[in-house]
């Protein structure tokens, strides 16, 4: 049922109808210029609600991402990834501040997104749109919505904003394994320097390795079973960072031997528990990969621990080792994220694989 009316000067609408639950619901409007947006309006709203969209639900985009933010995501993020879906709520509060989430067209995210891209660098906007899409399709299960408005969308961004990290060469790499292991049998306290060694030597993320127990490590058949990972803020153990994350490894005997240094110095049950009774911090572990690179006069901008991860992909790949494989040694939950973060990489060793695909092909 709807009524169309005049007040004074302007037109009001008004439109009633039973939910779900056999509950009377009604919606209006006032202040249109003429009937004819009145009745506009009113078929708009007929068609919502023909479309399954619960037209009396009013929320601001801004709120309504809290509120998914705090019921689907929270409790399952890592702290770095919790920082990520909260500078992506204040700068949609910043650009939208109370804008009702039904009323936001394509063309205003496409604003917001030029907008945003503006300051931030590619691989950022990429996360934030990626972040907000899928709180845009949670809406649309809330029946907040009935369309998409974040879809094809031009992503826009500051190229200058990119951060470039300088990686190591393969040279460099040995090098830093050779410093990094010196006398290291007299050093057990340093645990940092075993956590350094373990991240060139499988690939594996820092939270990964700080969840390390004895366990998990197989001396007899030379494998790593990577099945959580820690939280430093609680300092305890938390899921992966996602299913395919959870993996069993193949190691060399080269680590190994430098962990059972570890085992024999060591009472926890953590691999990495240190003489001072903590798990070494994110900051440790940096501090001293920037003292060995200094010592061994290799100065690369922006190299930090993540980057050991890239040392290792770039060390299997000198090698020949398939790209399939080393996605699954990276817990990477298909081959295209590897091949896309690490395309620097594949690019650099293309020349030595198209050889090989001559040979292959010379040999029929």
């Amino acid at each position: 049922m709807s009524q169309v009316f005049k007040r004074g000067k302007a037109w009001s609408a008004r439109i009633q109808w039973t939910d779900d639950d056999g509950k009377r619901c009604s919606k209006s409007q006032s202040a249109f210029p003429t009937k004819a947006l009145a009745n506009k309006w009113v078929i708009e709203q007929k068609a919502k609600l023909n479309k399954g969209v619960q037209i009396d639900k009013e929320i601001s985009l801004v709120d309504y991402y809290e509120q998914w933010f705090n019921t689907y995501k929270k409790e399952k993020l890592a702290d770095i990834t919790i920082n990520r879906y909260v500078y992506t709520g204040n700068a949609l509060k910043k650009f939208f501040k109370d804008t009702n989430i039904k009323n936001i067209k394509r063309s205003d995210y496409q604003k917001f997104i030029n907008w945003y891209g503006a300051n931030h660098a590619p691989v950022t906007v990429k996360k934030v749109n990626s972040i907000i899409r899928s709180c845009v399709k949670s809406a649309i299960l809330d029946d907040y919505l009935f369309k998409d408005f974040t879809q094809r969308v031009e992503l826009s961004a500051n190229k200058s904003k990119v951060i470039k990290v300088d990686y190591l060469n393969l040279d460099e790499i040995k090098s830093l394994v050779k410093g990094t292991t010196k006398n290291i049998e007299l050093r057990p306290g340093f645990t940092s320097r075993f956590m350094i060694i373990t991240a060139i030597y499988t690939g594996m993320r820092l939270s990964e390795i700080q969840a390390l127990t004895w366990k998990d490590i197989d001396f007899l058949h030379q494998a790593i079973d990577i099945n959580k990972s820690w939280n430093m803020k609680q300092k305890d153990f938390k899921p992966t960072k996602n299913e395919s994350s959870n993996r069993i490894i193949k190691v060399n005997t080269e680590l190994l031997h430098y962990l059972k240094i570890l085992r024999d110095h060591r009472k926890s049950n953590l691999v990495f528990f240190n003489q001072f009774g903590t798990i070494p911090t994110s900051n440790a572990v940096n501090k001293t990969l920037r003292e060995l690179l200094g010592s061994l006069n290799i100065h690369r901008r922006n190299f930090h621990f993540h980057s050991l991860r890239h040392s290792h992909v770039a060390l299997l790949l000198a090698n020949g080792v398939d790209l399939y494989a080393i996605s699954k040694r990276l817990g990477h939950s298909n081959i295209s994220t590897t091949a896309n973060v690490y395309a620097y990489l594949i690019d650099e060793y293309k020349d030595k694989t198209d050889k090989q695909i001559l040979q292959a092909l010379s040999s029929i």
